[in-house]
């Protein structure tokens, strides 16, 4: 069935892919019989005006080219909206694709889901203190070492892809002191100092840390990880663990679950979806339901 689709692609995702990946999956689309709407801009705001636009005049589905950002773009476009998000996964980290048993740089796997893969409803968390207006994401929501690091590799030009979020891990570890935070978990008010804070809607960001291996994106709760304070070579041991999710055996690292959750910390920025997010303090809660996204029939176990 021919359908109204609003495209965006991420040339420059996957280390250079996603523009092949793109032009693949705007020629599909386009064989398919859909009606093509191609709103990528040529950065990240324009192509948020332009597919802004377009979702609030009406489209059936978004599709998204490129890596976590991209799906974060997309989240926030469509969430609590009726328009369907379809992720072409072509980024270096795919964390939210994978969560969800989508293909990776698969163009033609990825846009067959229109006609043969199933609209499966999941919970976003949203943000609504501390950004103008409201924000969502998709994935996990980090202030503390991650978003240090991830703030440092975004802006860096080399190395490209994985490894030049490593170097920044190398980068900061020496000067990266625990921060003293306040989380509140339903009202509840725990205050310490800790080395990473995230709030999960998935079980994975940064290309693969598990770092809440429980995590479940329709289960209407977030997981909350608190990594408390730890000397720099007690970390160094801790964190390879995040990789299998063994990090949570740990006495220093605690996982809670809640539906609302304010962060407080003093001049910390957060991320989320891997894209820089908002300053802390911020309010976020999970809203169950909140995204129509494309996955295959056999993941809906």
């Amino acid at each position: 069935m021919s359908q109204r689709v609003a495209l965006i692609v991420n040339p420059t995702s996957g280390k250079g892919i996603g523009r092949e990946i793109g032009d693949e999956t705007r020629r599909l689309l386009h064989t398919a019989g859909h009606d093509v709407v191609d709103v990528s801009g040529s950065d990240y705001q324009q192509a948020r005006v332009r597919a802004g636009e377009v979702v609030s005049q009406g489209v059936d589905t978004v599709v998204v080219v490129g890596g976590d950002g991209m799906v974060h773009l997309g989240v926030n476009l469509c969430a609590g909206t009726s328009s369907r998000l379809v992720v072409v996964a072509a980024g270096t980290g795919n964390d939210f694709a994978r969560n969800l048993g989508l293909p990776l740089h698969d163009a033609r796997a990825a846009t067959a889901l229109l006609a043969d893969g199933h609209t499966r409803q999941i919970d976003l968390g949203r943000v609504t203190h501390g950004v103008a207006g409201e924000k969502w994401f998709g994935g996990v929501l980090g202030a503390g070492f991650d978003a240090v690091v991830n703030s440092r590799a975004q802006r860096m030009t080399w190395p490209r892809g994985q490894m030049r979020y490593t170097l920044a891990v190398l980068r900061e570890l020496p000067v990266f002191r625990p921060i003293p935070y306040a989380v509140e978990l339903d009202g509840r008010r725990i205050e310490t100092r800790a080395m990473l804070v995230a709030v999960a809607n998935t079980t994975s960001f940064g290309g693969g840390m598990r770092v809440c291996p429980d995590a479940d994106v329709a289960d209407g709760w977030f997981d909350v990880l608190i990594v408390h304070a730890l000397s720099i070579p007690t970390f160094l041991r801790v964190f390879p663990k995040v990789y299998s999710g063994t990090h949570t055996t740990h006495p220093a690292v605690e996982i809670h679950r809640a539906r609302r959750v304010r962060l407080e910390a003093s001049g910390i920025h957060s991320q989320a979806d891997g894209e820089t997010f908002a300053v802390l303090p911020i309010d976020a809660e999970v809203v169950p339901g909140a995204l129509n996204v494309v996955t295959p029939m056999e993941v809906l176990a």
